[in-house]
């Protein structure tokens, strides 16, 4: 026992680990062992994550919980983690793999999963928004088409339409049947020698060109003016009769000697007539 003074006056206690009357003498507080229970194989449990240990004949046994799935010794897993532990045509909701596309598209939309995600399209005839809803679509009649246009006709031809169907023809002052409708002529040498092309068609070029009492001969597509035996003058402007006497043609019979032309021009014989033409 120990004493101690607490006011002035002796209090006595045993000591830790001891009992009894501290005044007379204080005993070793017997130690109790532990009685060891009966062992169980599931504590502590030999089963890995996910997996639960139940008792049978005194051994343990582990499996797997409901929808996990491996060795439950080690540990056991879901079904999915990630999307890419199920098939391409599953998605993973939930540590499950399933099909994502039940309530995902809209009303007359169908679904296809693509590479685990699913995508919506409208079913042939609709149209709008897969997502939330197709409608039927609207068929435009087909508007009837003008075979005119484009025309089928060709370069300087007409296209006109006749019973749905289009009917070509070449312009007016154009020869040729389309598609190959072409001017008379594009110069001088596509017509005949006493013609020339004026304006894309083979005329007379000697209306309006020689002067007063001159007479016009075309030759090679060309004008030649020339004032008529007894008259004289500029043959482009005017041809005056000549008051001289009649001099008796030189025996050589060449029209041109003398010159019946004018200043800078050039004499030739046409048919035993003189062609006047200005000097080159």
């Amino acid at each position: 026992a120990e004493c101690r003074v607490i006011k002035h006056n002796p209090q006595c206690s045993c000591l830790s680990g001891y009992t009894g009357d501290p005044f007379a003498g204080c005993s070793l507080i017997p130690q109790i062992q532990p009685t060891e229970g009966p062992r169980t194989p599931c504590d502590p449990s030999p089963c890995g994550a996910n997996a639960v240990c139940k008792e049978r004949n005194g051994a343990g046994s582990c499996t797997c919980l409901p929808e996990y799935f491996g060795d439950p010794y080690t540990g056991c897993r879901p079904e999915c983690v990630v999307n890419t532990d199920c098939d391409r045509n599953k998605a993973c909701s939930n540590n499950k793999c399933r099909d994502p596309c039940p309530g995902t598209c809209g009303i007359n939309a169908e679904c296809n999963v693509v590479n685990h995600a699913p995508s919506c399209t409208c079913i042939p005839g609709y149209v709008g928004d897969p997502i939330t809803a197709c409608r039927l679509q609207q068929i435009e009649p087909e508007k009837p088409k003008n075979p005119c246009q484009p025309s089928p006709c060709g370069p300087y031809s007409v296209c006109r339409v006749v019973d749905s169907h289009a009917v070509c023809s070449c312009q007016s002052d154009y020869i040729g049947s389309p598609p190959n409708c072409k001017p008379e002529c594009v110069v001088s040498s596509e017509c005949a020698q006493d013609k020339a092309c004026i304006k894309q068609k083979c005329s007379d070029p000697c209306p309006g060109t020689c002067g007063i009492n001159a007479r016009c001969q075309v030759v090679n597509h060309n004008p030649i003016c020339s004032c008529p035996a007894g008259f004289v003058g500029d043959p482009f402007v005017r041809c005056l009769r000549e008051e001289k006497p009649v001099t008796q043609a030189p025996p050589s019979g060449d029209p041109c000697v003398p010159s019946p032309c004018g200043p800078n021009s050039v004499c030739r014989a046409v048919l035993n007539s003189p062609a006047c033409s200005c000097s080159p």
